[in-house]
Order: C-alpha cells, then sequence, then structure tokens
C-alpha cells in the first residue's frame, strides 16, 4: 500500500494519483473547522452573558468572532468542497483529471489562507466574515480571501472540462447523477462569485492599499450579498450531493428518483442567486420594488428544499423497510444508525427541519425586518450551516478519510458519539440563539461586556452556553477520531477500505426530462439572464450615484 496515498496495490493508478490532492483539500479543511470552532464556546458563553475574553488568546471578542466566522463559514466550506466536487465526478466519469493545474489550484489557496490568516492572528481584520465597509482590514486580509475564491474556481473549471470529455465521448449517454449535482454545483459557484470578486478587485482591494481614499458601503454591501445568500447554496449542495447519492445506498437502499434529484440541483442553479436584497430589508437606499422582486424569488428556493426532503425521505424508507423496519415508523428505527456516517446524516437531515423552516420565515421581508439585527439570525444560520453542512460532512469524513488513506476507520463508537453531540449542540445553539433575538439580543454585539445586560433571559442564555460546551465536547471527540483514523492501522485488504457509496441507479426514471435538464450551457444562460433582470438595473443605479466615504480609523 502507497504510503502518501492510502492506496492499496490493486487500485487503478487513476485513482490513486486523485486521492493525494483531494485528502490535502479535505484535511486543510477540518484544520480550518477545528481552528475555528475552538472560538465557537466563547461565542455561546458571551451569550449567556459570561465574559471570557481575556482568557482566551484573541485581543477581542471581534477578533475571536472573525477567525470563528472566517474559518468555519468560508475556508472550511470552500476546501472541503473544493475537495469532493472535483474527486467524486472525476471517479465516476474516468476522465483524465491535469492534476499539475489541482495542485496549483490547492497552493494558491494555501497562499491566499496564509495572507488571510496572518492579517486576522494579528488583529488586523477583525471586521467579521462579512467583511462589511467602511470598517477597514489589512490587504492581505482581502487579497487572501480573493486568491482562495480563485483557487476554487480554477478547479471548478476543471471539473467542467472533464464534464465536457465526457460527453464528447458519450454524446448519446446523460451526465451520470453525481457529476451532473457537482458540475450544477460548480456553475452556481461561478455565477454566485461574481458579487464578491467584483467587490474585492475593483473596489476594496484597492481601497485598501491607499489607492481609493474611499468607498460606497451601500454598493459593497449590495455585492457582498449578491453573493453571500447565494454562498449558503455552494456551502450545503455537496451534502445534498451525498444524501441522494451516497447515504440511501450506505443505509441499505437506492435512491427512488434520478429525476427528482436533478431537478432539485437546476432548480438551484436557476434560483439561487437572485434572492440577496433580503439581506438588505431593513438598509435605506434601495427602492422597496428591487427588495420585494427578490423575496419572491427567495420563496423559489423553497421547492427544491422541500424535494430533497421528500425524496431523500423516501428513499431512506425504502433502505429502512429493506432492513426489516415495519409500520410508518419502523423504518426509521431500522437504519443503521450504528454507522455514525449515516447517522450523522440523518441527524443532519433532521434537525436541517428547523432551520429550512425559520429561513420560509425570514424569507418574508415583515418577519425579517422584526429580528434582522438580533441573534435570530446566526441562530437560524448555525442550524443551517452548522447541521445540514458541518455535520453531514464530519459524517462524510468517516468514511471519506479512511477511503482516501487506506485506513482503518479508529473509534466508530465515538465517531457515533460526536455526531450526536453535535447534533444536540448545534439545535441547542440554534434554539438558545433564536430565542434571545426574539427579545431583542443584538448580534454582532460583546454583550458579556455590558453593565448591567439589558438583554438578559436566562433559560435561553443557559440553553445557549451549555451547547456550546457540548459542541467542544463533540469537536474534541472528532479530532481524536480524524487523528486516530490517520494514524491507525493500514488496512489489509480492499475490503476493508470503504468505496464511494454511488447509489444512482432509480427505482423509475423520465429520461426525456433527464436529457433536457442534461443541457446545463442552456440553463446556466438562463440563469445568468434572470440575475441580470434582477440585478442589472440596481447595479446601474448604484454605480451611477456612488457615494465615497472613507473611515475615521483604519485597522
Amino acid at each position: 500500500m502507497s504510503a502518501i496515498t492510502g492506496t492499496l496495490p490493486g487500485e487503478a493508478a487513476g485513482a490513486r494519483s486523485l486521492k493525494a490532492p483531494a485528502l490535502a483539500f479535505i484535511l486543510t479543511a477540518f484544520a480550518a473547522m477545528v481552528i475555528g470552532s475552538a472560538f465557537g464556546p466563547s461565542q455561546a458563553l458571551n451569550y449567556a452573558n459570561i465574559n471570557v475574553y481575556g482568557s482566551v488568546p484573541t485581543s477581542s471578542y471581534y477578533q475571536g468572532l472573525t477567525i470563528h466566522g472566517v474559518l468555519n463559514a468560508l475556508v472550511f466550506t470552500t476546501f472541503f468542497n473544493t475537495g469532493v466536487l472535483f474527486y467524486f465526478p472525476a471517479r465516476e466519469l474516468r476522465v483524465r483529471v491535469n492534476l499539475g493545474w489541482i495542485w496549483s489550484a490547492f497552493a494558491l489557496m494555501i497562499f491566499g489562507l496564509a495572507l488571510s490568516l496572518e492579517a486576522t492572528l494579528t488583529n488586523h481584520a477583525s471586521v467579521l466574515y462579512t467583511f462589511y465597509t467602511p470598517l477597514k482590514a489589512a490587504p492581505p486580509f482581502y487579497i487572501g480571501l480573493a486568491l482562495v475564491v480563485v483557487g476554487s474556481l480554477m478547479v471548478g473549471a476543471e471539473t467542467i472540462r472533464m464534464r465536457a470529455i465526457w460527453k464528447r465521448n458519450n454524446p448519446e449517454r446523460v451526465t451520470p447523477l453525481v457529476s451532473y449535482m457537482s458540475v450544477s454545483v460548480w456553475l452556481l459557484w461561478f455565477l454566485t462569485t461574481i458579487g464578491i470578486v467584483a467587490e474585492l478587485i475593483f473596489w476594496v482591494i484597492p481601497w485598501s492599499l491607499g489607492i481609493e481614499k474611499g468607498i460606497d458601503p451601500l454598493l459593497t454591501f449590495t455585492l457582498f450579498w449578491y453573493t453571500g445568500h447565494a454562498i449558503v447554496y455552494f456551502w450545503v449542495l455537496p451534502a445534498y450531493i451525498s444524501w441522494y447519492a451516497f447515504v440511501p445506498y450506505e443505509a441499505g437502499g437506492r435512491l427512488i428518483s434520478d429525476t427528482l434529484g436533478r431537478l432539485t440541483f437546476l432548480m438551484f442553479l436557476l434560483f439561487s442567486v437572485e434572492v440577496g436584497l433580503h439581506h438588505e430589508a431593513t438598509v435605506p437606499g434601495i427602492a422597496m420594488g428591487w427588495k420585494m422582486e427578490q423575496m419572491i424569488f427567495t420563496f423559489f428556493v423553497i421547492p427544491p428544499s422541500l424535494l430533497t426532503a421528500f425524496t431523500v425521505a423516501a428513499s431512506l424508507e425504502t433502505a429502512g423497510h429493506a432492513r426489516g423496519g415495519r409500520g410508518w415508523l419502523g423504518w426509521l428505527t431500522a437504519l443503521p444508525w450504528d454507522n455514525p456516517s449515516v447517522a450523522g446524516q440523518v441527524l443532519a437531515m433532521f434537525t436541517f427541519i428547523l432551520g429550512g423552516a425559520t429561513g420560509i420565515l425570514l424569507a418574508s421581508m415583515p418577519n425579517d425586518a422584526v429580528v434582522h439585527d438580533t441573534v435570530f439570525i446566526p441562530g437560524h444560520f448555525h442550524i443551517t450551516v452548522g447541521t445540514a453542512t458541518a455535520l453531514t460532512f464530519i459524517a462524510m469524513s468517516y468514511w471519506l478519510i479512511p477511503h482516501l488513506t487506506g485506513r482503518v476507520l479508529y473509534a466508530r463508537k465515538l465517531a457515533v458519539v460526536s455526531v450526536w453531540l453535535w447534533a444536540v449542540g448545534m439545535m441547542g445553539i440554534g434554539i438558545g440563539l433564536m430565542w434571545q433575538g426574539l427579545y431583542g439580543t443584538p448580534r454582532r454585539d460583546w454583550i458579556s461586556s455590558l453593565s448591567p445586560d439589558p438583554f438578559v433571559h436566562p433559560i435561553p442564555m443557559a440553553i445557549t452556553a451549555a451547547a456550546g460546551l457540548v459542541l467542544l465536547a463533540a469537536l474534541i471527540c472528532f479530532v481524536v477520531v480524524t487523528i486516530g483514523t490517520l494514524v491507525s492501522r493500514p488496512a489489509h485488504d480492499a475490503t476493508e477500505v470503504p468505496k464511494i457509496p454511488f447509489a444512482n441507479t432509480p427505482i423509475a426514471e423520465d429520461s426525456r426530462w433527464v436529457r433536457l435538464m442534461d443541457r446545463l450551457g442552456l440553463w446556466t444562460l438562463v440563469a445568468f439572464l434572470l440575475i441580470f433582470a434582477v440585478y442589472g438595473p440596481l447595479f446601474v443605479a448604484l454605480l451611477s450615484h456612488q457615494v465615497s466615504i472613507a473611515p475615521n480609523t483604519v485597522y
């Protein structure tokens, strides 16, 4: 067995060469998550009115919050997604990959991460992961994040190229399901990053370097949220890929509908970007008509999530019945709950229900305006990102890292414990923060430094604090299992190494509709035209009425 890639002697050379970069992306992602999550309990304790700053290695609450947000929301997700969204299609399509290009992209992203981290850790970029202007960070913070995005786009371009080669060699066949989903996510990522790349390159980086003396906060705010909400779907859709294509097989069943899976990803491609203004519901300077239009588009992303709930639940039900489950809920208890990958991802699905329900609530501008600047919002996205995304990725790692390293999963029971702790802790964080938000507790505030604190309510504060400590325990369990796996004994033969659990043999498929949905170039053009219709006139107005503001204090 290779000491570098962890592959077995009988494995094809192409598979062996692909594992090393995929593992590099994924381990970097989890290293970022562990460091970022280590600052999470101090954030939870802050909202329990317990001030631990001075006991943690940060200069302020805001530096800790920036490290937590940047590493967890931006770095962890981008590195993990980049690794899996090229690896799975490469294995499924069996098309030659330009590994030099992939490794170059990884090196660029690591360099960008180092630049951004240096600015953040030295307290020269405590502007939070949203980096709203006119707060100003040191230039390396912005340049580094831009390089991370550019590197991910390089890998996305290579994946799209692989699919184009496969289509050219197989003109009569539809793209296999996992590759179709992966390429759809990459196309969405290209459309999504237009806003943040434009913001950084044309406005924020020149301003931070002193080339431009002032900046327009409304313009940059709008460019950020052009990307800022659509990026949520880039975070979560790789989890959806696993839910559709892997979990049914791992649970002992199969996906019930290939068509519904493709339709879900196509709808996200078409409607994910045109929703950013619902984050600006309370912001003056943008006409109410534009906000209402994007509020309507926000409701368009609800159906694909409901389709996912139906399709994945039905697939798991068939798996549970195949395992001997009886009755309406017997299938649920019959699932392999001793498998940490299945247990973690099913828990992620259940906890995500609360995130989806509150997302529907926040899609309405009147509702959103009530809680917009309260901790209800981070409570909501901790449920969505912390469960559907992070918990799914953690659970996936329990088969993916052994698969990539050729080593046996360490402490399987502890892995099961870790996903239960994570699910309970994240639900507690979500409920506690949303409850406090209903009492008006502000977000992004060092409330534990206030005396007396006017936002105190003992029950949700206690829930939030306890949940933060539970999540810390879950994180420790995850670290033990992951490091233990990396140094555990090598697998003796191929039967001990998990294979990619493809489950793309549907029970029913409408080939006519599948072939129509397979025209991803056409649908990407439609998505771009919808985005242009929604955002084009607004950006013309903002660009023609720019207001330059210079901050009083710079990093």
